[in-house]
């Protein structure tokens, strides 16, 4: 029987041994599921860093647990898009403002998650931080970056699987 996973403050060594093993796997059932190479990615990208947020629990399979993340993130997707699909009538902006407005300490901690964000995100290095940069910030196809940046498909996708990791690790440290 393997020994579980734990995944807490100094075992980032075993997180980017998770996302070096399956990403290539994860991308491809992703694909399957989204059916859009772009969102694919997104979600691959998703499940690790909500893989890397579960903190100090105990993961048995995080393989398994990746592909029912990965799933549950295209059905919730393909909900969404529905949701806005079917959206007859504008809403009025009024009627929600009082449930969409964050309390003080949610707005705190929100700013103080958006911090360490931003941290993470400098800390990269520069080629690294360009490309997560294109990708999440300006949603650049990965094989446009690859073409800007005059690097190789595979590269870009490396710099963005250390891009997440990195951050994901930052929220995390930030959410203790």
């Amino acid at each position: 029987m393997s020994r579980p996973l734990v995944l807490g403050p100094n075992a980032s060594g075993s997180l980017c041994e998770i996302v070096d093993a399956h990403y290539g796997e994860l991308r491809a059932f992703a694909r399957q599921k989204a059916g859009n190479p772009v969102v694919a990615e997104d979600l691959v990208q998703e499940a690790f860093a909500r893989l890397a947020g579960l903190g100090e629990t105990r993961v048995e399979n995080p393989r398994a647990l990746l592909y029912r993340i990965i799933g549950n993130l295209a059905i919730d997707r393909g909900r969404r898009e529905a949701r806005e699909r079917t959206r007859a009538l504008p809403l009025d902006a009024a009627e929600f403002a009082a449930d969409e407005e964050p309390d003080a300490e949610r707005g705190l901690i929100a700013r103080q998650r958006l911090a360490s964000l931003k941290e993470a995100v400098d800390a990269l290095p520069a080629r690294c931080r360009e490309c997560f940069i294109l990708r999440r910030f300006e949603d650049v196809d990965p094989d446009e970056i690859a073409r800007r940046m005059g690097i190789s498909r595979n590269m870009v996708e490396k710099h963005l699987r250390h891009a997440v990791t990195q951050c994901a690790l930052a929220l995390r440290s930030s959410d203790h």
